[in-house]
């Protein structure tokens, strides 16, 4: 039987299979355990206020941009709407339409958000070197651009 370090030498692709799938469970346990910056909004909903922190956008934009369908989305906007963080207004580009947009309240939600997770990556990096983590950041991005090119050609198959 072939030793599994040697045929993960042999197969980059293979060790990095098995650590994505290893980090990818380790994120959703975090965000399982991790505290909630507003104890009524679900950080599943975080995406959303992200999205909307470059402007405007319609139920359905958003929905594509989070490759979500639109009523999971719609839930999603009716509790941030409810709770002060988003607001709905016309659509600007079509006045039949309803534009969602991050309230004051939102974008504070979404600082605080953003200050949280930076600590907390900051605490997971702390004997790694700027040089190293502006590495790491460049070939996260490269990955999730093919990843979302991938994405978007098979969606188009289905």
């Amino acid at each position: 039987m072939p030793d599994p370090a040697e045929t993960r030498a042999a197969t980059p692709t293979l060790a990095l299979g098995d650590d994505l799938v290893r980090v990818v469970k380790l994120l959703h346990v975090v965000r399982q355990h991790a505290p909630r910056r507003h104890p009524q909004v679900d950080p599943m909903a975080y995406p959303l206020l992200f999205n909307l922190k470059a402007g405007s956008l319609r139920v359905s934009a958003l929905a594509e941009r989070l490759h979500s369908d639109v009523s999971t989305v719609s839930r999603q906007v009716s509790t941030l709407v409810d709770l002060g963080f988003v607001s709905r207004g016309p659509d600007p580009d079509d006045g039949r339409a309803q534009a969602l947009t991050l309230t004051a309240e939102g974008e504070a939600l979404l600082h605080g958000i953003r200050e949280d997770r930076d600590r907390w990556i900051r605490s997971l990096l702390t004997d790694w070197d700027d040089d190293d983590v502006a590495t790491f950041s460049a070939h996260l991005r490269h990955f999730a651009s093919d990843l979302e090119a991938s994405l978007a050609e098979l969606t188009r198959r289905t």
